[in-house]
């Protein structure tokens, strides 16, 4: 078993290595599922400094001493101990979503089961995606509307806060186009080496391409800077919001 911590105030915390920890969750019969998120999930992430972070997923209703661990947390080794109704909300929505999605299985016990859930997190449905985008867009719009004015008004660090702030919006709004919870920063090469956006056109795909999302995106004054450009993108949703003026940035 584990090593109890020296330092640990309460006297209750076992420092377990990866592999003996799942090796006792594995023999639990009330564990269905085992899976690993993170840098350790990410071929050629992990570094010496990186711990492991699993989900412990029990049957619904089942009893086993492993609840104990539910929070268990040191530099090897973090635990989230929950039942299989609450590992399939993890992230739905939520920041964990992406994290999930491009985790690894480690015990299925389920029939597949584990690992739908996971393509069900990988996977925005078409009003997921249309929803996200339309918020994100929104949000895109509005910062960089922000920048390009502060630019224009010579507050050159609103300007470039203002800009930062947008990016994370337009990632936000390309990924969505494309039916996936946007990575995090750290993961955004790894993500588009291994997993490149879907060609537009693709069955299943939202209608609108990345490639014309990159065109607008590299026509920020053009786009979103007078009033006169709102009134021409027309449309329902957001574009509609800006065509009406309901978005202002005194």
């Amino acid at each position: 078993m584990g090593v109890v911590e020296e330092n640990d105030p309460m006297g209750h915390q076992e420092r377990f290595a990866y592999a003996e920890f799942v090796e006792i969750a594995t023999a639990d019969p009330a564990v269905v599922g085992l899976v690993l998120k993170g840098s350790r999930a990410h071929e050629g992430m992990a570094t010496e400094h990186s711990d492991h972070d699993l989900y412990v997923v029990l049957a619904e209703g089942a009893v086993t001493e492993l609840t104990r661990f539910a929070g268990h947390r040191t530099p090897e080794l973090d635990l989230v101990v929950l039942s299989s109704d609450a590992f399939r909300a993890v992230g739905m929505p939520g920041f964990e979503r992406y994290a999930l999605a491009r985790a690894r299985i480690v015990l299925d016990r389920l029939d597949g089961g584990i690992a739908r859930i996971l393509a069900d997190k990988a996977t925005l449905t078409a009003d997921e995606a249309f929803r996200e985008a339309d918020a994100a867009l929104d949000a895109y719009a509005n910062s960089l509307y922000r920048s390009v004015k502060n630019d224009r008004d010579g507050h050159a660090l609103a300007a470039r806060l203002d800009a930062a702030d947008s990016m994370g919006f337009l990632l936000e709004t390309l990924f969505a186009l494309d039916r996936r919870p946007r990575p995090y920063n750290k993961y955004l090469e790894w993500e588009l080496a291994r997993f490149p956006p879907s060609p537009a056109g693709t069955p299943g795909r939202c209608s609108t391409p990345w490639t014309a999302s990159r065109r607008r995106a590299a026509r920020p004054r053009s786009a979103v800077s007078s009033p006169g450009s709102r009134r021409r993108s027309g449309g329902p949703g957001t574009a509609g919001c800006w065509t009406r003026g309901a978005r202002t940035c005194a």
